[in-house]
């Protein structure tokens, strides 16, 4: 096992992984930038490293300044977390190269996974059910474009191939909106991404958002850990997840699931990833793999008692996986609200200092969150402060206890999204389960024009 983690990341997920550091009995080494000096995990961190100022490309995407930290502190492994440089090949190999373990996928499973074109290519040869849509990046030749456009059937949707993140994507219903829609969506990807490649596939009208969890070893094992409904979704991003996912039969489930851990087992895989589906009449579509811990692991964690930052620390220093698919068992239901720094119905970022942060509890209510009254929260990043997580024996006791627990959590001297959250809860048809990944945006346009 390691003795030294250097956590190359901020926020809650800074504070995740150093828990599963210190359960492990593994020192972690916090590197931070001039905007998070002040941070919870910094404070409780073995050693802290300032890697430079505020601005993300200067402090938590600067690789040299990563792999010194690593080097100075005699860490032998740096976990990444999510979002900066936790999909990033280059700094995956970068990071072998000097010596040290990437907790995480390798940098050619990186690459593969994280190129739309090449993913669906992948899927395709492991029998991974895909998106009807082009077989390949798109040519700038117009009539190429109509015809494939033709071919699959309009609406289509245009998909930056290095996309993430809910950019880089532009709907099209006319042909007469093709070209000039491909022609934006290219400039957007390569402003954004630094690759113009795009690709076309079939717009589904009314999916679900379903993604199933994995977990590869080195020594060929991968199971799958269920999966969770991801639908709530504003412009792409979300904002409430849950596990498992509501009405789906689990044959499909277990069907699918079987086919992404074949998947990771026939590319190589190794660590926690994440096969991403739109859901619509009964079939699964493959859109992304996400070759990291998500954003939302907790509620997996929750219904399968299973601790997936704990197992990409065993998986990366060479253990097997302690369990197989048959022991794996889904035990009641798990929500997610993500809370953010950000006027609830505005969605404007509402940086600043708290002067009050009071966590709800109770039995089946978890908080990831590393705020603390009195902390300032720096205008310089993702506006996301931390999650409330409930788990129930069933999806109405998980509701009820997000409910209970929204109206406990108390945040004071900034706005966050927590009275939109506490209105979701008591919405009928999201109570009633299986809402598609339109719904949030139609329920605030109404509630607008309400207004």
């Amino acid at each position: 096992m390691f003795k030294k983690i250097l956590i190359a990341n901020r926020g809650e997920i800074a504070l995740r992984v150093q828990r599963a550091c210190r359960e492990l009995g593994i020192k972690s080494v916090m590197v931070y930038s001039e905007a998070d000096r002040d941070a919870k995990y910094i404070r409780l961190a073995d050693e802290a490293i300032c890697i430079g100022p505020a601005s993300a490309g200067a402090s938590y995407l600067k690789m040299p300044s990563i792999i010194s930290a690593a080097e100075v502190s005699d860490a032998e492994a740096i976990h990444p977390g999510y979002g900066f440089l936790s999909e990033n090949a280059d700094f995956a190999e970068r990071v072998e190269r000097s010596g040290f373990a990437f907790i995480g996928p390798t940098a050619d499973s990186i690459r593969i996974m994280g190129d739309k074109v090449s993913a669906k290519q992948a899927m395709i040869k492991a029998g991974v059910p895909c998106v009807p849509g082009s077989e390949g990046e798109l040519s700038d030749n117009p009539a190429e474009m109509q015809a494939t456009a033709r071919a699959i059937g309009y609406p289509v949707i245009i998909k930056a191939a290095g996309g993430g993140g809910g950019r880089g994507m532009r709907v099209v219903h006319t042909e007469a909106a093709l070209v000039n829609a491909v022609q934006m969506t290219k400039s957007e990807a390569q402003a954004a991404f630094g690759n113009p490649a795009v690709y076309m596939e079939k717009f589904l009208e009314n999916p679900r958002h379903i993604e199933i969890q994995i977990l590869a070893d080195t020594h060929g094992n991968a199971v799958y850990l269920g999966e969770r409904d991801c639908s709530m979704q504003r412009r792409h991003q979300k904002v409430i997840e849950e596990a498992p996912a509501f009405g789906i039969e689990r044959r499909l489930i277990e069907k699918i699931g079987e086919r992404c851990a074949t998947a990771c087992k026939r590319i190589g895989y190794r660590g926690a990833g994440t096969f991403e589906f739109l859901y619509e009449n009964g079939e699964f579509y493959f859109i992304e793999m996400n070759t990291r811990v998500q954003v939302e692991h907790p509620v997996t964690e929750m219904i399968t008692g299973i601790d997936i930052v704990k197992n990409q620390i065993l998986i990366a220093a060479g253990h097997k996986l302690p369990f197989a698919q048959r022991d794996i068992e889904i035990r009641g239901h798990a929500i997610e609200c993500r809370v953010n720094a950000e006027d609830p119905y505005k969605f404007t970022p509402s940086p600043g200092k708290i002067t009050t942060w009071h966590a709800p509890g109770g039995p089946g209510v978890r908080v990831d969150s590393h705020m603390y009254s009195g902390y300032t929260v720096p205008p310089n990043y993702d506006s996301m402060i931390g999650k409330v997580i409930t788990h129930g024996d069933t999806r109405e006791e998980a509701l009820a206890r997000m409910n209970g627990a929204l109206l406990e959590t108390v945040v004071e001297g900034i706005k966050t999204n927590i009275p939109l959250h506490r209105d979701l809860m008591v919405d009928a048809k999201f109570a009633a389960g299986g809402t598609n990944i339109h719904y949030l945006e139609k329920w605030l346009e109404q509630r607008h024009n309400r207004a």
